[in-house]
């Protein structure tokens, strides 16, 4: 079965329960029986740039439940599904949609920064109902005015650059890079964590913004291409860093090239072109790779092949996929928890979520932090030609970061919120 892009309604399970009321102000969840259904609404990108990993994560998300039968703590899971584009007002729109129309209980969602800024302000407004991250990977999310119905299970864009910019500056022996990125919360979060290692090293970067959907980077690459830059950090995803790498690659660009984490991913690197020559070689930071020394990684990989290899799915499960999954198993290993309890406005199983420590799909021990912010393994990682195909190989990692990259958190906050004015190049 494919998964079709659609912004309609789709369930697996049983039945749907009829619609709950709404209190003033914040909105309730009604009363139910303990024993029946579960409702877990998924909100993530099917429309815009990054639709093909949105794809995957519904991939990942269907093999898991259909691992589990749709049940856990003895109550089936109906799983509604919505589409988003990206952005946070249509993110916001779908959401309030499954939690006012379909009635879930939670929702497992979103996967793009500001989307995750906007989901965790609307959280805030409901009472009885939980919302768990998807692939969203803005800091800010969690880390500054978190909501206490807000859980994220995936680490964070800042976090995914850990070790990243020292090793750059120390064993590539780099000091000067041009910064390629997107204009928008996640890109600014992973260019802070890039920066707050490699400029305290003594690195210098110079930053090139592009707003999310810029499809021609031909002047932005003639000015790096002309700069003293010994490397390009390229932080974009989905259809702009294919266009970036196209570019690129068609401008005979020949820098050495260090990736952004969803750069380095089965969703840039499954499509042809030109960018897969100027890709090999690349060095990135992220949660996930294509092959980790891990058994753990091992079995989900291969059951991901057998399940959607022959039917869309990549060679390897997408950052999206993994991201969404490891947030999955958060919900799953709550609910096991507490018997498949939602009574009392959800009280014990957010109780049991903030508690969990659970095994992500690479293998990573994850446990929240008191912000409900992931604490979880980061690999270092080079791309190179295997058997024909394009890899990620995770060559180092870097085991329990926490969202401040060690830093106490009081001093970590006073550095400031990432912005295309506050990229973290602090001496």
């Amino acid at each position: 079965m494919t998964i079709k892009i659609s912004r309609r309604v789709m369930l697996l399970g049983s039945a749907g329960l009829a619609a709950g009321g709404l209190a003033a102000g914040r909105i309730a969840a009604p009363a139910i029986a303990q024993n029946a259904p579960i409702r877990l609404g998924g909100l993530t990108t099917l429309e815009g740039p990054f639709a093909t990993g949105g794809q995957d994560a519904y991939r990942c998300i269907q093999m898991e439940l259909e691992r589990i039968n749709h049940t856990v703590g003895g109550r089936k899971i109906e799983f509604v599904r919505e589409s988003s584009n990206a952005q946070a007002d249509v993110a916001l729109a779908r959401a309030r949609k499954l939690v006012e129309q379909d009635n879930v209980d939670i929702i497992l969602g979103p996967l793009s920064g500001a989307e995750g800024i906007a989901l965790r302000d609307y959280s805030r407004t409901l009472s009885g109902k939980t919302i768990v991250n998807g692939s969203s990977g803005a800091s800010d999310t969690t880390l500054r005015n978190p909501s206490p119905n807000f859980f994220r299970f995936s680490t964070d864009g800042t976090q995914w650059m850990a070790g990243l910019g020292r090793h750059v500056y120390q064993t590539l022996g780099i000091r000067e890079v041009a910064v390629t990125a997107g204009d928008y919360a996640f890109p600014y979060a992973q260019v802070f964590g890039f920066n707050l290692e490699f400029c305290r090293l003594g690195g210098r970067a110079t930053h090139y913004w592009a707003p999310l959907g810029t499809t021609d980077f031909t002047s932005q690459i003639a000015q790096i291409n002309r700069s003293n830059a010994g490397a390009i950090v390229v932080v974009h995803g989905g259809t702009d860093g294919l266009a970036f790498m196209t570019q690129y690659a068609q401008a005979g660009g020949n820098k050495p090239l260090i990736g952004g984490s969803i750069m380095a991913d089965q969703t840039m690197l499954s499509a042809r072109g030109p960018h897969r020559r100027v890709m090999i070689g690349m060095i990135s930071g992220g949660p996930i790779a294509d092959v980790i020394d891990d058994p753990t990684w091992r079995d989900f990989v291969e059951r991901y092949r057998k399940r959607w290899l022959n039917e869309g799915g990549f060679q390897s499960p997408s950052i999206h996929g993994v991201n969404y999954t490891t947030n999955l198993y958060g919900i799953l290993h709550a609910l096991k928890a507490v018997d498949g309890d939602l009574s009392n406005n959800q009280a014990a199983f957010q109780q049991a979520l903030a508690k969990a420590e659970i095994t992500a799909p690479t293998g990573a021990t994850v446990k929240l932090d008191h912000n409900r912010q992931a604490i979880s393994d980061i690999f270092l990682n080079r791309i190179e030609e295997r058997q024909g195909n394009a890899q990620v190989v995770a060559f180092d990692r870097a085991r329990a970061i926490n969202q401040t990259l060690g830093m106490p958190e009081e001093q970590f906050l006073k550095l400031g919120a990432p912005s295309r004015d506050n990229p973290g190049c602090v001496a």
